[in-house]
């Protein structure tokens, strides 16, 4: 499978106390992704509140995304889990749900070695058939995988077949495409690099920003591979304070605040993370209503 376009991020939404989610609500979110023009929907990733989710919410995640999306677009299923044990039980289910691909970070408390690593993609990639994105965000995963490793794990783990570069070098980006002849796909997944990624051959964009702002992101993934490269610069720029802001001021909190300013509330992020103060929601709903997005 090879996914190309915007990959959507969907933030878990919880009732008010935060014990429990909101699964009426995640659907509505899901839809928004989708109404978006987005290509694929990545559930459980850092925009959800995976880490924070219990093994019961985790699998009720998974299953209901699978089961609401129904096929309109390929569902990817994070997993960041730090032992093998954990993350080979989670790969079973999401292939025994139906998605489409997992997404697999190293994550870990030690610093791991390569020959770790490697082998914890293989007993991933041993115990299921799907498609395996190989994720490499070393701010949140506390791990860095070189393109060149990274590429030997493609080239000698069946299932692995794609990779996120999230470490926001796009000389990364850059190795990654020359070592491979432009033959593995490989993802963006850091907002501000969006129109350099895509110069550099990214075969798509991983964000929660058309959970807020639609189709926007689409806009300009169509304009930079069509090189229209004009409109994309414009675009991005329309954008760009929009998307580093959501980053830089923790996803799963700017996503859901900028819900609530845009008439629906989908809770607060689960603690520790706190919700965007006062200042950070009134300068979000000033780029929100720039970005013509309004309630």
């Amino acid at each position: 499978m090879k996914l190309s376009g915007i990959i959507g991020y969907p933030v878990t939404p919880f009732v008010e106390s935060n014990t429990n989610i909101d699964l009426e609500k995640l659907g509505h979110v899901i839809d928004l992704l989708i109404e978006g023009q987005t290509n694929a929907i990545a559930a459980l990733g850092s925009a959800g509140e995976a880490a924070y989710l219990s093994e019961t919410e985790w699998k009720q995640v998974a299953d209901f995304t699978v089961k609401h999306v129904g096929g309109r677009v390929p569902v990817i299923i994070g997993i960041s889990q730090l032992t093998t044990e954990q993350a080979v039980k989670y790969a079973k289910y999401a292939d025994q749900v139906g998605a489409d691909a997992i997404m697999l970070s190293p994550f870990s408390y030690y610093k791991l070695q390569e020959d770790e690593v490697f082998q914890h993609y293989q007993s991933v990639s041993d115990a299921t058939s799907l498609p395996i994105m190989i994720y490499n965000n070393p701010a949140t995963c506390g791990v860095d995988m070189s393109p060149e490793f990274m590429l030997k794990m493609v080239d000698e783990i069946e299932n692995a077949t794609m990779i996120k570069e999230s470490t926001g070098d796009i000389q990364r980006m850059h190795k990654i495409y020359k070592l491979s002849g432009g033959e593995v796909p490989f993802y963006n997944g850091c907002n501000h690099m969006a129109l350099e990624a895509f110069n550099a051959g990214a075969s798509g964009w991983c964000t929660a920003a058309p959970c807020l702002i639609g189709n926007q992101p689409k806009k300009l993934f169509d304009a930079a591979l069509a090189g229209r490269n004009d409109e994309a610069r414009e675009l991005f720029y329309q954008q760009f304070e929009f998307l580093e802001f959501i980053v830089s001021s923790g996803l799963a909190a700017a996503v859901k605040a900028g819900f609530s300013i845009l008439g629906t509330d989908v809770g607060a992020p689960r603690k520790p993370l706190l919700p965007l103060n006062e200042n950070a929601t009134k300068r979000l709903s000033t780029m929100l209503q720039e970005l013509g997005c309004s309630q």
